[in-house]
């Protein structure tokens, strides 16, 4: 009797139950440590169980957040909790939720590779106008049948153990009034203080409210390797943690307005060329990391190296290219902002927010203002990755889709038409346009699940991952596209701009798995006058493609851009680039690389240190003090102007 009023069995089985969880955390941090092992450089087994250590914390946020509705049914008084019904319907609440959650560490085995963070609620903003959603999912559990059948069993275990620990049913409805009013008082107070408990563990065990709850940059505080704090997180965690959240608020880091404007520079204007109006093509390639570009690799020391890209390579020859270029994010719509606005993404894309829905200056308006005849390329379906959506916004004249393409006879079967018969509708669309115009293509093939058309299988290097063959494809398509070009009257007047939005599947380790060079990106400009011709080493980035193209065609008028030019040789504005990586930004600068956590920097590395293997931040230097203020400086900037809506003069 004393058992059923003070609810011990009850008690015993409710903190089984949540034990369970953290089990299979545990089990999904290996698991994630596994598939990602040359990504996370965990050395030791007391190095990896330092890391499940401080894990708890965020474990326990996750499970405390998903099974709060389970825990709030176990522990209320309500006299028929020990009934076989209420328990079977405590075990659905209790593995709905707790499955749905755990199968986003599972994704995550194999997504983390692709955008080298933990999977957040933005992973919704990439899927959100894809018209293939079905056809993507069952494309991932056929391909990677191997995680979906470690999730049946690690599930199915879980049920199990579950069941293996069962509540006996209790005649506590049947008691006096008396007894039952010590049963309600006595559950109350152990809810009551469970409940307290809860709060703290939510907020990463400190209850004090001057402290915020444990966010994902918190995870950085408990490693030596920047990249292990993604193993120190779980999925459920970072995507609750940002769920409903709006990372696009304003920052106070006290710094005077006028010093603001003088390290951001985000007012730019340029008198080093004449006034000219010719086309600009602009080509921004699905996924063509850096490492895969021969001409791009050649000042750097890389073995054994081999590139699969014979046209680009031979067209980089003729070209002003840039081998020491970065991404401004991770994400196919963090590129687009990129390139032709010179507005980056960080914690989320700018071009999901509410703040994308404002007067944005950028290539697209200047260019139009200009006479341009501006239209965007894409053979993906019209929605894709909200590009439509974003290009009406900048104010494109015109949109090409797979729609508008007429002939699903070349759809790929997963994101749109093939990069080859596409590129030749879109010169021919060119050939009828008005000059001067200025396009953007957005290709598509050069990505996951990494096939190419059939009647060109055997025809390009297979190379050593997948991508490498649709690289080769890729290249081709361009080649034929350059071929078609240059018999048309426009092609001698005209820009080529190629760039890319991110990178894929590394081969290379040694050099592109290190953390800051899974950022790089080729950025090449050709002219057909061969008038363009160097390599330039220095630090790039995409945001910088925007003023570059303006300084190159003459425009005199002051415009909003926090990139710089990258053909004026008479601005002695030190290169930089930067990027977001899960919860730090990456600034790079001068000598070093400042690590930044939104608030301070957190770490100093030397500029080729591009692994983060040696903080330097205990010798902090005048530089590196520098350097940080201006990152401060940068983002302050960034944020004001997208929050109070200045993103145009």
């Amino acid at each position: 009797m004393n058992d059923s009023v003070y609810r011990l069995q009850e008690y015993k089985v409710f903190f089984y139950r949540l034990l369970l969880a953290y089990i299979f955390y545990f089990v999904a941090r290996v698991l994630f440590l596994l598939y990602n092992f040359d990504l996370l450089h965990v050395e030791s087994l007391t190095e990896f169980l330092k890391i499940q250590y401080h894990g708890l914390a965020f474990d326990t946020t996750a499970i405390l957040y998903v099974n709060s509705l389970f825990m709030l049914m176990s522990l209320l008084p309500l006299f028929i909790n020990t009934k076989k019904r209420y328990q079977t319907v405590l075990f659905y609440v209790y593995f709905i939720t707790n499955l749905i959650a755990y199968a986003i560490n599972f994704i995550d085995f194999i997504y983390y590779k692709y955008t080298f963070s933990r999977t957040t609620i933005v992973v919704f903003n990439t899927l959100e106008n894809e018209t293939n959603k079905g056809s993507m999912m069952f494309r991932f559990l056929i391909e990677y049948w191997h995680v979906v059948v470690l999730f049946i069993i690690a599930a199915s275990l879980w049920v199990y153990l579950y069941k293996k620990v069962k509540i006996i049913p209790s005649q506590i409805s049947k008691l006096s009034l008396k007894i039952g009013a010590k049963y309600v008082v006595l559950s109350l107070v152990v809810f009551c203080v469970i409940a307290v408990l809860a709060i703290g563990g939510i907020r990463g065990g400190d209850f004090a409210k001057s402290t915020r709850p444990i966010n994902l940059v918190d995870a950085n505080r408990h490693v030596t390797k920047i990249e292990q704090a993604d193993l120190v997180l779980n999925s459920p965690f970072a995507f609750i943690r940002t769920f409903n959240a709006n990372s696009f608020k304003k920052v106070d880091y006290e710094m005077d307005e006028s010093l603001v404007d003088a390290y951001a520079q985000p007012i730019k204007q340029y008198s080093n060329n004449p006034k000219s109006k010719p086309n600009i093509v602009l080509i921004i390639t699905e996924s063509l990391g850096r490492e895969y570009l021969g001409a791009f690799n050649t000042e750097y020391d890389i073995p054994d190296y081999v590139g699969y890209t014979p046209f680009l390579d031979s067209l980089a020859g003729n070209s002003l290219i840039f081998p020491n270029a970065f991404a401004n994010g991770s994400k196919s719509i963090h590129g687009m902002s990129s390139v032709l606005a010179g507005i980056p993404s960080f914690k989320d894309a700018f071009t999901s927010s509410a703040y994308s829905k404002q007067d944005i200056q950028s290539l697209v308006s200047v260019l139009n203002d200009e006479g341009y005849n501006t239209s965007f390329f894409h053979g993906a379906a019209r929605g894709s990755m909200g590009f439509l959506g974003f290009s009406n916004i900048l104010g494109f004249d015109s949109y090409f889709g797979r729609e508008d393409y007429k002939n699903d006879a070349d759809f790929d079967g997963f994101w749109g038409i093939w990069d080859e018969p596409f590129l030749q509708y879109m010169k021919t669309n060119l050939d009828d346009m008005e000059t001067p115009f200025f396009s953007t293509v957005f290709t598509v093939s050069s990505h996951d699940p990494y096939v190419i058309p059939e009647k060109y299988e055997g025809q390009f290097p297979v190379g050593n991952v997948p991508m490498h063959q649709c690289v080769g494809y890729t290249d081709y398509a361009f080649k034929q596209f350059f071929e078609a070009a240059k018999k048309e009257p426009w092609f001698d007047n005209t820009i080529f701009i190629i760039t890319a939005d991110h990178g894929n599947q590394v081969y290379y380790m040694d050099t592109y798995y290190k953390l800051i060079n899974r950022f790089t990106v080729p950025i090449m400009i050709y002219k057909p006058d061969n008038s363009l011709k160097a390599v330039d080493m220095e630090l790039a980035q995409q945001i910088d493609i925007y003023p570059t193209i303006l300084d190159m065609i003459g425009y005199e008028k002051p415009f909003r851009s926090w990139g710089r030019s990258l053909v004026d040789t008479t601005d002695s504005t030190t290169p930089f680039a930067v990027n977001y990586s899960g919860s730090y930004y990456q600034f790079q600068m001068g000598n070093y690389i400042c690590i930044f956590d939104g608030d301070k920097a957190v770490g100093f590395y030397d500029i080729y240190d591009k692994g983060l293997k040696v903080n330097l931040i205990e010798n902090k230097n005048s530089e590196m003090t520098q350097i940080e203020d201006i990152c401060k400086a940068y983002i302050k900037d960034y944020y004001d102007r997208i929050v109070d809506k200045k993103l145009s003069l």
